[in-house]
């Protein structure tokens, strides 16, 4: 056995990924390298990418600016804590924060992963209406769909039939759900949204969703208006809004921030996958002045999270350099250009018998299938086509770095056509 099946072996055997068997059923594909939009793996094979690592690599892999001041900033000080300490790096990318993110969102506070983030934004919810001396308001309304997270707060506000932490729904802390918003005006969506918070305001903190695009939940789109509504409604009923941004933060959307489609400021929002361009684990939640002074003069007057890497000077570093570097750029004219590829080459597939429904947002393009056993084999022939592509259930989707060359996005939505094609047709 070479030492290269060994190493398969052994990660095959001892390594846990995300949401997979222990041992693996096969071995994962291994990569030996990035570069731009191009995933070179260890047996020489060169695939396009179409996932951006999960939303977060907007620039692609390895940008030569982004790279320089991760050196620049590990040769000065890759990390120190952040308890009774403050650095230059955190500083100036709290300062982009607030000033990118809508108005009146001026505390932010910094963590490791989105989830977390989500889990800071819940926790200052809850304590919020602690230190305003409404310990019973102390449950939240989430959607249907929804996907927040995957550590206990977050898994309890994500959808609890057909999410994917249902095995742990009798230990979850029990909140309320409504109908998930559509891409149309139906009001019947507002009103379900309305009855609840009317009735049981009393005992709600905060409502919580991802605006205008459910991602992992269901990769649904949604009407602007609904957002609006809900925002209105949040006030009415002296519930807080939590805006979970972390999968459409940073221009994914064709927004710099997805609540923009709707003019809104949430009292809470959470940021994180693009933060940093996808280089390194950062993610952050900002709150109003509101929340944040009344945590400060409640009891114990403190905000009761901690993480050990809070504000590690590397991350906060490449996330300044990855804003700068996407302010810089023409990026809405990017994103409004894979938005019309998408559109002219994924559009189409609506006609196969096979899929449910194909649809396009700024960068992200999504095919639903009929069934829902297809994805592993989809993904396999994507990876025969040259194209990277990580489905799940139903749904094929892409979301391609921001900067693509226009011949890796044709050659991209190509492959994935002629894959879902060549399945749909050998399984029909």
């Amino acid at each position: 056995m070479t030492d290269a099946s060994l190493t398969d072996e052994f990660d095959q055997q001892h390594i846990w990924h995300p949401y997979a068997k222990m041992p693996a059923q096969q071995a994962p594909i291994k990569v030996q390298r990035t570069q731009g939009s191009l995933i070179t793996l260890a047996n020489g094979q060169v695939l396009i990418d179409g996932m951006s690592s999960w939303w977060a690599a907007i620039h692609g892999y390895n940008h030569p600016k982004i790279m320089q001041a991760m050196h620049q900033q590990i040769e000065i000080m890759p990390h120190i804590m952040f308890g009774g300490l403050t650095h230059q790096p955190a500083i100036e990318l709290c300062k982009r924060l607030v000033a990118l993110t809508p108005d009146g969102l001026n505390k932010v506070f910094l963590s490791d992963s989105g989830s977390v983030a989500m889990e800071v934004a819940i926790k200052m919810a809850l304590q919020y209406w602690m230190s305003k001396k409404k310990p019973e308001k102390n449950r939240l309304v989430s959607l249907r769909h929804a996907y927040h997270g995957d550590t206990f707060a977050t898994m309890a506000v994500c959808d609890p039939d057909n999410g994917m932490h249902h095995l742990f729904s009798s230990i979850l802390a029990p909140h309320f759900f409504v109908k998930a918003p559509n891409l149309h005006n139906h009001n019947d969506d507002i009103e379900e949204l309305e009855n609840i918070l009317k009735k049981h305001r009393q005992e709600i903190a905060a409502l919580t969703l991802e605006p205008i695009v459910q991602g992992a939940g269901g990769m649904r789109f949604y009407r602007a208006d609904y957002l609006r509504q809900a925002k209105a409604l949040c006030e009415k009923y002296e519930v807080l809004l939590i805006a979970d941004e972390i999968a459409t933060g940073f221009g994914r959307t064709g927004k710099l921030f997805a609540c923009e489609w709707a003019q809104i400021t949430p009292d809470i929002l959470c940021v994180g996958k693009a933060l940093t361009g996808g280089n390194i684990t950062l993610a952050a939640t900002l709150c109003t002045d509101e929340i944040s002074t009344t945590i400060s003069q409640g009891t114990p007057g403190l905000l009761m999270h901690g993480p050990t890497f809070m504000g590690n000077p590397l991350a906060c570093a490449t996330a300044v350099a990855s804003i700068d570097l996407l302010l810089a750029s023409d990026w809405q004219t990017h994103v409004q250009n894979i938005e019309n590829t998408l559109k002219t080459m994924l559009l189409p597939l609506n006609d196969l018998a096979g899929v449910k429904e194909a649809r396009v947002l700024g960068a992200i393009g999504v095919v639903e299938l009929k069934r829902s056993d297809l994805a592993p084999l989809v993904q396999a022939e994507a990876i025969k086509q040259g194209i990277w592509l990580r489905p799940f259930g139903r749904l094929v989707y892409v979301m391609p770095a921001f900067n693509i060359p226009k011949e890796q996005l044709n050659k991209l939505l190509d492959g994935m056509a002629k894959a879902i094609k060549n399945i749909l047709n050998a399984n029909l």
